[in-house]
């Protein structure tokens, strides 16, 4: 396969991250307008009374307004194959959008223009740092009173620390926000507000000197608009692609998601500049796009996608090759052969079959229990796919159980729930006791609705003393089982028989390294080989 194979060019697979309510689902919604893929925002819903977005498709998230499940959409446009994978934005559930971004090749950030960067802008931006992913900034809700445009750019250069380069700049804020110059194609965009189609521009004007620019524009708004883009010229400069692809500058937008202001700018750009499908690392070697071989990994894994129908599909990224429907591939953690007779490619809630997908496609796989997170597929090369680790949770509830007759359901739905990703399952003896850990509350919500809706099981969480975890491992085996048996209470075991210390603080945690020099302790179940 060369390295222009021309369905590998195609495909743009990439991450929309953001705080809460930044307008990430918003974005989404309109990136599948503008492409084609819906009629109208909110064209896919349950009724009339409940209109959500198109990718929130679980009921808890219906019910909260938030996402919770990352959710993949691919379309087609301007002779691309767009592939979106759409993230929560909690931060109890940053631990999945970590996972997710294993799975794309460059990431679209939204920062809200009246809140400016936030909490969760930094630990996600933390994360695309230590891939080297390439991000982009949409800077929405400048139909808002929000910070002024060039205080913004100062603000994520300073608490990013990472280079930005603005190729859109918006004409006013607020009540007086009329539109969205395109920097990076010299022309100038004015639109209606119209929250649910895809409206023509205004006008567009080729340059800021265009006659029909002064029907719209005050005299005074595009004088502004000129000495506004002169300062960004001369303070940013011109977009250096390479440092975009490598990590180290982010091309800024602006625009107004829920009224399709600055949506085709950055839809069209992104098209032009956003890198294809990268190359990944495995343990044993590095695996190119172009690779003739079939390769993927799983990174996420969903049951009950249809209410109707109890499934599991895993989220495959293809990596390498060409997958094709029925045909063998090559489970390397389990040594065995499998094949999908029904491989689904996804429309946010809707599914179709695929007969064969491309590095850069995401399907998803009907699982009956074959797969955990971070699995890899195949033509028979014994590889595993790196960097998709477990995190050390931070609140610890040990499992209750409210209805000893369902107590099968309880078990099987803690460990299907688990092993999605929503939380992690720890074992601890004597009695079997289930903890799970998370790290954030909310996720015990997710779990107990779900394990009440999905499964008819019931059940309380009582709060453990525990905050901290670490994986423990060492060379000399008899310490080991020495550190497990001294310190039994502490000691819980992961769903891979990994044992785990537990701890109430830092301080403890650092006293069990001090009374147990011969064991290594470890922030996430990566090290394990």
């Amino acid at each position: 396969m060369s390295s222009t194979h021309p369905e590998i060019e195609k495909r743009k697979t990439f991450a929309i991250i953001s705080h809460p309510d930044a307008g990430k689902t918003t974005l989404t919604e309109k990136f599948l307008l503008f492409g084609g893929a819906i009629n109208t925002a909110g064209a896919v819903k349950r009724n009339k009374a409940n209109q959500s977005n198109t990718s929130d498709f679980m009921e808890i998230e219906r019910q909260r307004g938030i996402s919770v499940a990352t959710s993949v959409m691919g379309f087609e446009y301007q002779g691309k194959r767009i592939n979106i994978l759409d993230t929560p934005g909690h931060k109890d559930f940053a631990e999945d959008t970590y996972r997710t971004l294993s799975a794309v090749d460059s990431v679209i950030l939204v920062v809200d223009s009246v809140k400016g960067v936030e909490e969760q802008t930094l630990r996600l931006m933390e994360v695309c740092r230590m891939r080297n992913t390439p991000v982009i900034i949409f800077i929405n809700k400048m139909d808002r009173e929000g910070k002024d445009a060039f205080d913004l750019l100062d603000e994520l250069e300073n608490s990013l620390h990472i280079s930005v380069c603005p190729l859109s700049w918006p004409i006013g804020q607020g009540h007086t926000f009329k539109g969205i110059y395109n920097i990076y194609q010299n022309q100038l965009n004015l639109f209606e507000a119209n929250k649910s189609k895809v409206t023509a521009p205004l006008i567009q004007a080729k340059n800021l000197d265009d006659d029909v620019l002064k029907s719209h524009l005050q005299p005074a708004e595009v004088d502004k608009l000129k000495y506004e883009l002169e300062m960004v010229e001369g303070i940013y400069g011109r977009l250096d692609k390479e440092m975009y692809l490598e990590g180290l500058l982010c091309p800024v937008f602006f625009g107004s998601a829920i009224n399709n202001f600055g949506i085709r700018e950055l839809l069209d750009t992104f098209i032009s500049i956003a890198p294809g499908p990268a190359s990944r690392q495995t343990e044993q070697r590095e695996v190119k796009a172009t690779d003739p071989a079939f390769t993927g990994f799983v990174f996420k894994i969903h049951a009950n996608l249809d209410p109707n129908h109890r499934d599991r599909i895993a989220f495959l990224r293809i990596c390498s090759g060409k997958f094709e429907r029925n045909k063998f591939y090559y489970h390397t953690r389990l040594g065995k052969k499998l094949k999908f007779a029904n491989p689904m490619d996804f429309m946010a809630n809707e599914k179709s079959l695929v007969e064969e997908a491309w590095p850069g496609d995401v399907i998803g796989l009907y699982d009956s229990g074959n797969f955990k997170i971070g699995d890899t597929l195949t033509e028979g090369e014994n590889l595993q796919f790196k960097g998709i680790p477990s995190f050390s949770p931070e609140i610890f509830k040990e499992v209750e159980n409210r209805d000893p007759l369902k107590t099968k359901q309880l078990e099987k739905g803690l460990q299907q729930l688990t092993e999605e990703g929503v939380a992690q399952l720890f074992v601890q003896q004597p009695g079997n006791r289930k903890i799970v850990g998370t790290v954030g509350n909310l996720q015990f919500e997710v779990i107990s609705f779900r394990l009440e809706h999905e499964y008819g099981a019931k059940c309380a969480f009582r709060t453990l003393s525990f905050s901290r975890s670490k994986w423990i491992s060492s060379k000399d085996k008899n310490a080991l089982q020495d550190i497990i048996k001294r310190r039994a209470s502490h000691i819980a075991h992961d769903k891979d028989g990994n044992p785990v210390y537990l701890g109430d603080s830092d301080w403890a945690i650092n006293l069990a390294k001090q009374d147990f020099p011969e064991i290594e302790f470890h922030a996430t179940s990566d090290f394990m080989g």
